[in-house]
């Protein structure tokens, strides 16, 4: 059974920073595709950013030098470092995952499997 657990959510201020994890468990890690997306009140969920299981990564114009996507193969846990926040970075955060090597696209539909998501929450 496929299950996958974020963690690392909370309250910050503008400007601060926080890191979410993920760990996945009952599926083959390493060849999957994972991926973080983000939905807040009223918003339909986007991506973030998503890692091919080699590592590769790609990240939405929002999240571009600001967020970094990591992935540890052998501890089964993917990472979001998250800096510079502002209010608009304010929803719940979800860890994906889809059963193939490489990520092509940011469209939810694709990922397989998804965890319960943690709420990540800026204040200005």
């Amino acid at each position: 059974q496929v299950q996958l657990a974020e963690s690392g959510g909370g309250s910050v201020e503008t400007g601060g920073s926080l890191t979410l994890s993920c760990v996945g468990s009952g599926y083959p890690f390493s060849e999957y595709c994972m991926g973080w997306f983000r939905q807040a009140p009223g918003k339909e969920r986007e991506g973030v950013a998503r890692i091919s299981s080699g590592g590769a990564t790609a990240y939405a114009e929002s999240a571009k030098g600001r967020f970094i996507i990591s992935r540890d193969n052998r501890k089964k846990t993917m990472r979001l470092q998250m800096s510079r926040l502002t209010p608009e970075d304010s929803a719940v955060y979800y860890c994906a995952a889809v059963s193939r090597y490489y990520c092509y696209s940011f469209a939810s539909h694709e990922f397989n499997y998804w965890g319960q998501g943690t709420q990540v929450t800026v204040s200005s």
